[in-house]
C-alpha cells in the first residue's frame, strides 16, 4: 500500500469510520482516484464528503472519487479472502514463470506478469490463484495491481 492511500485512511478514520479505501492511486502525475466502499453501499452524497475531506488535495492533483464497481480493486488481504471462488486479474511487479508453452516439449517455462483465474486461497503473506498455467501462489509484495474480472 503507498503511503499516499494510507494518509487518505488515516484522515477519513477520524470522520468517516466506515468508508474503506480500496485504493488511492495517481494516474499520469496529476489525476488521484480514490475508490471507496461501505458497508451499505457507496452513493453520489458519499463521493461528495470524501471529495470535500480530501479538498486540499485538489492543489496537487485533480481528484475522483468513487465506487469500486465491478472490477472492484483488491489490495489487502481481507480482500482476497472475502473474494475466494471469485474470478479476479493479478498483475506483477515482475515476470513469474508459468508452464510449457502450446505444449512443447524440452521448451522454457514462459515468463508473464499478468495471471487471471479463480481466487482459490488467500493467506497472510499471499495469494492462490488456479489460473490457465496451473495454480500460481503470489505473495503480495510482488503484486502490482489486482482486481476482480466481472463473471
Amino acid at each position: 500500500m503507498n503511503t499516499l492511500q494510507t494518509e487518505i485512511e488515516q484522515r477519513l478514520a477520524h470522520t468517516e469510520p466506515e468508508i474503506e479505501v480500496l485504493l488511492a492511486e495517481v494516474l499520469g502525475g496529476r489525476s488521484l482516484r480514490v475508490f471507496i466502499d461501505h458497508p451499505d453501499g457507496v452513493n453520489l452524497a458519499m463521493c461528495e464528503r470524501v471529495t470535500t475531506l480530501l479538498n486540499d488535495m485538489r492543489e496537487r492533483y485533480s481528484l475522483e472519487v468513487s465506487s469500486p464497481g465491478s472490477e472492484r480493486p483488491l489490495t489487502k488481504p481481507a480482500h482476497f479472502r472475502r473474494f475466494v471462488g471469485r474470478k479476479a486479474r493479478v498483475r506483477t511487479r515482475h515476470a513469474r514463470p508459468v508452464g510449457d508453452h502450446a505444449g512443447a516439449r524440452d521448451s522454457e517455462p514462459r515468463a508473464v506478469r499478468s495471471f487471471t483465474g479463480e481466487l482459490v486461497g488467500a493467506s497472510e503473506d499471499e495469494v492462490t490463484l488456479a489460473a490457465d498455467g496451473g495454480v500460481i501462489a503470489i505473495p503480495y509484495s510482488e503484486i502490482r495491481r489486482s482486481n476482480l474480472i466481472e463473471e
